[in-house]
């Protein structure tokens, strides 16, 4: 019941990751001035590519792959991808905000989302590193 538990908690925590997600941009969209960067193919200062586009997709479909999985895979294997992925998105996130810290820009939404994002990983890693030993 223990390791079940942990699933759960691990999944909820990749959907709120992805929420969250959902809800920055949302928020990205609602700044003045982003709706006209995004009609002129840039976005936070990168031009709007193919590859760019895959690349937001990926990082938005995985935190929902991740929930289904958190609850399937076998308990070695789960152990290692929530770490594993923890820790990618937790660096990603990190430069992320530096990113925005280096610009000079980040309206206080912008840094809470950054903060949410980084504290989510990071609670997802900390479950995973923590899973507990299994019985023999």
């Amino acid at each position: 019941m223990e390791i079940l538990l942990l699933k759960i908690r691990i999944a909820v925590l990749w959907i709120f990751l992805a929420v969250a997600m959902s809800a920055s941009m949302i928020l990205w969209f609602m700044a003045p001035g982003a709706i006209d960067e995004i009609m002129s193919g840039m976005a936070e200062g990168m031009q709007i590519t193919t590859g760019l586009l895959l690349f937001f997709l990926l990082f938005w479909l995985i935190p929902l792959a991740m929930a289904f999985l958190s609850v399937t895979l076998k308990d070695v294997a789960n152990r290692k991808a929530n770490i594993i992925l923890g820790i990618i998105f937790i660096v990603f996130n990190i430069g992320h905000l530096f990113m925005h810290l280096m610009k000079g820009s980040l309206p206080f939404d912008h840094l809470v989302m950054c903060i949410l994002m980084i504290l989510l990983p990071a609670l997802i890693f900390w479950y995973a590193w923590k899973w507990p030993k299994q019985k023999v």
